[in-house]
C-alpha cells in the first residue's frame, strides 16, 4: 500500500496600495487555503511608510485600516479574523487601545493575545489571521 503526501498549499501573496508596502523581505499577507495570514501591521502611512500617530488611538486605528486594507485585497474582512496578536510598547495603554478595538470586532470576537513587546519607534503592531470565506459585516475603521 502506497502513501502519498498530500498536495502542498498554494499559497498566494497578498499586497494593496492601501496598506504599507513593509520594510522586509515578508509578504505583508498570504492566502494558504481558506486562512489569510496578516504580517505585523503598525501605524504607517500607506503612500510613505512613515509612522503616524501621535497617541495609542490613533496609532490603533491607522494599525488596523492597515490590516483591513490587507484582508480586502484578499476577499475578506476584520469581521473574518479568527485569531488576532497585539503588541503593545507600553501596557499603559492597553485600557484605550481595548477600547477601541471593542469598535471593531462583535461577537463572537476572535481569540486574542495582547503583550508588551519593545517596539521601535511605534506604539502598537498587530498580526491576525482570518477566513477567506464566511465573512460578515464589520465595523468600520
Amino acid at each position: 500500500m502506497s502513501h502519498s503526501s498530500p498536495a502542498p498549499l498554494r499559497r498566494k501573496v497578498v499586497t494593496s496600495p492601501d496598506a504599507p508596502s513593509g520594510t522586509g523581505p515578508y509578504s505583508p499577507a498570504l492566502i494558504v487555503g481558506d486562512l489569510v495570514y496578516v504580517a505585523g501591521q503598525g501605524p504607517l502611512d500607506p503612500k510613505t511608510n512613515e509612522i503616524c500617530g501621535n497617541d495609542i488611538q490613533e496609532q490603533t486605528r491607522l494599525t488596523f485600516a492597515n490590516i483591513a486594507a490587507l484582508l480586502k485585497a484578499a476577499g475578506t474582512s476584520l469581521a473574518s479574523a479568527i485569531k488576532v496578536n497585539v503588541y503593545l510598547s507600553d501596557m499603559q495603554n492597553y485600557e484605550e487601545f481595548n477600547a477601541i478595538y471593542g469598535q471593531l470586532f462583535q461577537p463572537p470576537y476572535p481569540v486574542r493575545t495582547t503583550v508588551a513587546a519593545g517596539l521601535y519607534g511605534i506604539l502598537i503592531e498587530v498580526d491576525c489571521v482570518a477566513t477567506v470565506e464566511g465573512e460578515r459585516e464589520a465595523a468600520s475603521v
